[in-house]
């Protein structure tokens, strides 16, 4: 039996952890399924992920309850322990949603690692719910880290076919021909990861703008520099590069996939290299 976290529930702590094996269970089912060839091992990966996004989804909804039980009462998205259970349940979804569409499993190889990792990070973060801090008792607080999130787990499948592309458009032999073979081709690959970055992209816009107006009703002023501030906008410019250099340019193949790989790279450090080791208004992300 798990001990209670403090602050927090037995509950919640527990079903992480289920959750954290059952991502890993559904990588281990996409491998098999790419090594094997058997398209029964590919459902069962789909069907492993959803039930840890269920798994996932009843977690976050019991932690929110705890926090009204102890008088404290707002949603479980408020440090980076919260924040990176989000995450992790944001590209769960976005890779459901969008591997209907493209039909080939071996995405969720490369996709569901990040989910696995991203989940399994929290065993290192502190659990415990804590009062919000007076910077983030607003509204807004919801709807910035739900739009920011989902622009993030795009962005994050956008990353993995950029990956598949590469991998695709190299000429090889071995392991390396062995997933080739299995992938779809290669403008596909590079016109998915488009689509999904088209996706992304707007919801990192919301989220920045109602960041924008949570600062003005928090500290009095819409944009001050910093730090979280000023890599959120440099992860949106290379984003915005992208969609111009591919709609006016015409941009695509390996140049766009770089792209993409440097874009979800700025947006991992925006997350966690300035929570981690920048100091600035935001520094109450950490947790």
């Amino acid at each position: 039996m798990a001990e209670e976290a403090p602050g927090g529930s037995m509950t919640e702590p527990t079903l992480i952890r289920l959750c954290i094996f059952v991502y890993m269970g559904s990588w281990v089912l996409y491998l098999l399924h790419v090594a094997f060839r058997k398209k029964a091992m590919g459902l069962a990966g789909d069907v492993a992920v959803l039930a840890g996004l269920v798994l996932q989804t009843l977690s976050i909804g019991v932690r929110w309850m705890e926090s009204h039980r102890m008088g404290i009462g707002h949603a479980p998205l408020s440090n980076l322990y919260e924040s990176m259970v989000f995450f992790a349940w944001t590209i769960a979804l976005i890779y459901l949603i969008f591997a209907r569409k493209f039909q080939n499993r071996l995405l969720g190889a490369f996709v569901m690692p990040l989910v696995f990792l991203a989940l399994a990070s929290t065993s290192l973060m502190n659990p415990e719910i804590q009062p919000l801090v007076p910077a983030l008792q607003s509204n807004w607080l919801t709807a910035h880290v739900i739009t920011c999130f989902l622009g993030y787990a795009a962005f994050a499948v956008a990353f993995s076919l950029s990956l598949l592309y590469l991998l695709k458009s190299r000429g090889g032999e071995g392991a390396e021909g062995f997933l080739q073979a299995r992938l779809p081709p290669a403008d596909l690959l590079d016109e998915y990861s488009y689509r999904i970055i088209a996706v992304g992209f707007p919801m990192l816009t919301l989220g920045i703008i109602t960041g924008a107006a949570w600062a003005n009703e928090a500290w009095g002023t819409y944009w001050s520099w910093d730090p979280k501030e000023t890599w959120s906008l440099i992860v949106w410019l290379i984003y915005a590069a992208y969609l111009h250099a591919r709609l006016a340019r015409g941009w695509q193949g390996r140049r766009a996939a770089w792209l993409s790989i440097i874009g979800f790279a700025a947006t991992l450090f925006c997350y966690l290299g300035v929570n981690l080791f920048l100091s600035g208004l935001h520094s109450y992300a950490t947790g």
